[in-house]
């Protein structure tokens, strides 16, 4: 059996064999050793005061009552020979003898007198049946027999012999206190501090309502340092004595001190309770309470308090109720109590000024504004130098009610006192002239406020908006901007960020440089922050944080919380007097030391060397987690704004693939809190940038979008077919989503044509004919599609496998044709045929036709410029809708061949120069 089970589960009969494990304590309880200050007595205990010492009187009751019954029953001793006295030798060694002889008979018949002189005689009374009353935990007969010659043994300073003769009594009666409290005491005695703990508190537990013995405990588990069992001993003594005053402050301060406020706060009302006169536990108890927030509690306690004392209350309590119900913002029953005690408290004396303070300020709150100035006229002249927060009090009611005349008037009374605080006073003045409309008078506070206070944001911004009112922009830039002596600067913490560095002061300057057309300075105030908070928010969401590995030191310190007493105490099973988190942490640090301590066996075991985290470097051990510089991008409507904003902006100054950036960052991560208006405004944007920026392949979704939805616009498809052209990679997502979308929509063209032009350019004509053949089935009068199938079927024609060249290739020209009468002989049709008969050799008709070519004027259109360049119509160079040049030029290949130099010469000098 252990010795948590003896403490805990002891048991109040007299049956042996359930404590056949307790003899071991005797050999365990040398192990270890104790500690305490010179002069401190164990015995200097009673039950009223555990800080009061005075002789205990258990053992000269004892020693008194042996002696009695000894001197009552002691017989004669027998005869002793005597030495021989004819040498002086023989009388000094007979003189010593006779001493020591003397010493020991009477010790002897001391232990025999214990004993009754022998067997006693037996009663004739006849035995009733049962157990006799008050006999349960009464020892036997050879059992008190030995604790009295115990005790004397100890009472005669004989302590080994005492304790051997307590350890015959352990074994015969394990549940007997008597043996463990004297047992305590010659341990005591010989010195053996730890052996003399744990015997005591085996008798405490023997005797729960013995206060006096967990008391010395108490105060000698404080004395050795162990508070887990100072504070278990501390709370079995009050459950013995539970009228202690002084037991239950000494364990509200032992919350206090663990910041447990509500159970303080309960310690200190049982103690009110207790002793009704304490009203400092009163009021300890209801600031407790009203700490915790539990205000209603504070309040009863302090009206139970009044009640019970209606002519003869305390002040304080009455200032102290007073404060609690204006928190709660019952003035009116704040009043009442404070007229009450002026009225019967007081007896006809003048309230302190902090209670007639009050009643002005219950007067101001119930709308009662000129009887509250009589109150308040107390703090004029003097006083208001003496009670700066009664009057800074004064002030900010008044404020907060909207009186900011009155208030200002108390405020300027603080001015210039020196122990009032200069910035935030400056700041209420200038709120006051804020809110009395007097403009110049606080921006003038404003700017006294932040040379105190450089760091209050609010009160930069609010300067700056009165600034811009007042037309005075470069102030409010200057006002907003870093300051130029960034090295000369006080050096900021690392919880704390420098006032221009602040979200909010970054987002005054962009709106400032937005909303006076400064494009180039907001998006170089505003583009980095955004972009930075944007990786930050999509670090976060693709990569999980790594904790912080607990180095074996602060596992270790942890730990210490479960049991900080040493190696050398014998008692364990108290809680730990520590918080409930304290408590979880100190759990888990020793279940993370036991797991490191497997993992070094496991080690160690198969041969390979074990490092512990304090080896490791700690930057390997811990992922860095940036905070973001716009903490609530994703989810303020603002910030939404802001972003749409910017690329607009960064569009306007052609910086496309920043905007692009910030536009596919923004929906990939605040897509569940973008509305939809935004979201498509975002989309239809970055379409636009995709169509204008060099490399469009992430501007892929949005034209993607686009078109789904508007699956039948020709300009969206349009849109499309042109980010996808410039593409120098085939994205395997276009033609995963043209297969979606002709699946999908069969009567749909524009795909379809752009699957078979892709083929085309791939070489791909007989896929792209069948292409080229859907699309015709649903629009055989676009000239469009009779184009492409006309030259689709021209290109096969000439390839190496087609059998039927001449049916294909007079199908190419029919649909040719076609187009030439939808277009009503247009030049571009005209050179399409003649480019056609060039191509299959057909040379005399090629040639008759470009001469129609030739013969015919189109009107020439400005070409467009190349996204990378300027959209200026300055730099737009000359268009290519006139065909005429590219007809000579073929014509004249056409004569040159054939031999007619000077007629190919003359057409180029006719048609090609300028």
């Amino acid at each position: 059996m252990t010795v948590t089970q003896i403490l805990f589960f002891l048991p109040r009969t007299t049956k042996t064999q359930s404590f056949s494990g307790i003899i071991s304590l005797f050999s365990s309880l040398s192990e270890y050793t104790f500690r305490f200050k010179e002069g401190v007595n164990p015995l200097d205990f009673v039950e009223d005061n555990v800080l009061t010492p005075q002789p205990y009187k258990l053992f000269e009751r004892l020693e008194f009552e042996y002696e009695a019954l000894a001197e009552k029953k002691r017989k004669a001793p027998p005869p002793r020979p005597l030495p021989d006295a004819s040498s002086e030798e023989g009388a000094v060694k007979k003189a010593r003898v006779d001493d020591e002889l003397g010493a020991r008979l009477t010790m002897e018949e001391s232990i025999k007198a214990i004993n009754y002189g022998g067997r006693q005689k037996r009663s004739k009374r006849p035995k009733r049946r049962g157990r006799q009353k008050g006999t349960k935990n009464k020892p036997n007969r050879e059992v008190a027999q030995k604790l009295g010659e115990a005790t004397l043994y100890f009472a005669h300073g004989r302590y080994e012999e005492a304790i051997s003769v307590l350890h015959q009594v352990v074994l015969q009666a394990p549940v007997t206190p008597d043996a463990y409290h004297t047992l305590g005491l010659a341990h005591d005695a010989l010195g053996d501090k730890k052996r003399a703990l744990g015997f005591y508190l085996l008798a405490a537990h023997l005797m729960p309502k013995d206060s006096s013995l967990w008391k010395m405990l108490v105060y000698w588990s404080i004395e050795r340092g162990d508070i887990d069992q100072a504070n278990y001993c501390l709370s079995k003594a009050i459950t013995a004595d539970p009228k202690d005053i002084q037991l239950r402050l000494h364990r509200a301060s032992l919350y206090l001190e663990l910041k447990d406020y509500k159970r303080a706060a309960e310690s200190y009302d049982q103690i009110h309770q207790l002793s009704p006169e304490n009203i400092e536990a009163l009021k300890t108890s209801a600031k407790l309470y009203r700490r915790c927030g539990q205000l209603e509690h504070s309040i009863d306690i302090l009206e139970d308090y009044l009640k019970c004392h209606r002519t003869k209350a305390d002040l304080s309590v009455i200032d102290l109720l007073a404060s609690t119900l204006m928190e709660t913002n019952d003035h009116n029953k704040a009043l009442h109590h404070i007229e009450h005690a002026r009225e019967v408290c007081s007896l006809g004396k003048e309230l302190p000024l902090n209670l007639t303070i009050k009643m002005g300020l219950c007067h101001v709150h119930l709308g009662n504004l000129d009887r509250a100035k009589a109150f308040f006229g107390a703090l004029e002249g003097e006083n208001a130098a003496h009670h700066i927060d009664l009057v800074t009090e004064v002030a900010d009611s008044l404020m907060n009610l909207g009186h900011y005349d009155s208030a200002l008037k108390y405020y300027q009374m603080l001015e210039g006192t020196a122990a009032s605080d200069e910035g935030s006073l400056h700041l209420k003045i200038a709120h006051c002239y804020l809110s009395l409309k007097n403009r110049v008078q606080a921006i003038l506070f404003f700017k006294k406020a932040l040379n105190t206070l450089e760091d209050n944001i609010d009160a930069r911004l609010t300067l700056a908006s009165l600034l811009l009112e007042d037309s005075r922009v470069a102030e409010a830039i200057l006002l907003l901007s870093p300051p130029s002596n960034l090295d000369h600067t006080v050096q900021h913490s690392e919880k704390s960020k420098p006032w221009w560095l602040h979200e909010k002061v970054k987002l005054k300057i962009c709106h400032i440089y937005k909303e006076k057309g400064m494009l180039e300075e907001f998006v170089n105030a505003i583009y980095p922050l955004v972009r930075e908070s944007l990786y930050c928010c999509e670090t976060q969401k693709q990569k999980v944080k790594v904790k912080r590995r607990l180095k074996m030191r602060d596992l270790h310190e942890r730990v210490k919380v479960l049991d900080n007493r040493g190696a050398d105490n014998l008692f364990h099973g108290f809680r730990p007097v520590a918080t409930n988190a304290d408590l979880l942490k100190a759990c888990r640090a020793k279940k993370m030391l036991q797991k490191k301590e497997e993992e070094k066996a496991k080690a160690l075991a198969a041969g390979v060397e074990w490092q512990s985290d304090d080896d490791a470097d700690d930057e390997s051990l811990l992922q860095e987690h940036r905070e973001a510089p716009l903490p609530n991008i994703l989810k303020d409507e603002e910030h939404h704004l802001l972003i749409i904003n910017l690329c607009k902006t960064l569009a306007t100054l052609q910086r496309f693939s920043d905007a692009l950036e910030i536009i596919s960052l923004s929906l990939r991560l605040a897509n569940n809190s973008l509305s939809a208006d935004k979201k498509e405004e975002l989309r239809i944007l970055g379409a636009k940038l995709a169509y204008n920026i060099t490399e469009p392949k992430h501007g892929f979704d949005y034209v993607k979008y686009i078109v789904q939805q508007h699956p039948y616009s020709i300009a969206a498809w349009n849109c499309y077919y042109k980010v996808i052209s410039r593409l120098e990679n085939r994205d395997t997502r276009h033609y995963k989503f043209l297969q979606f979308m002709q699946g999908k929509l069969k009567d749909c063209v524009p795909p379809i044509l752009i699957s078979a032009h892709q083929l085309t350019s791939g070489s791909h004509h007989q896929d792209a004919a069948r292409k080229y053949l859907e699309a015709y089935k649903l629009l055989p009068e676009s000239p469009l599609i009779n184009l492409c199938v006309g030259t689709t079927l021209i290109n096969l024609a000439l390839g190496f496998r087609l059998q039927n060249k001449h049916q294909c290739l007079t199908q190419g020209l029919a649909f040719l044709y076609n187009n030439l009468r939808h277009c009503e002989s247009s030049q571009e049709a005209l050179y399409n045929i003649a480019r056609a008969y060039h191509h299959v050799g057909l040379v005399t008709l090629a040639a008759s036709y470009y001469e129609k070519v030739l013969a015919m004027c189109e009107k020439d259109h400005p070409m467009r410029n190349r996204p990378s360049e300027s959209q200026d119509s300055e730099n737009q160079r000359s268009g290519y809708c006139d065909l005429r040049r590219e007809a000579a030029f073929n014509l004249h290949l056409i004569y040159k061949r054939s031999g007619a130099i000077d007629l190919a010469r003359q057409v180029l000098k006719d048609h090609c120069t300028f």
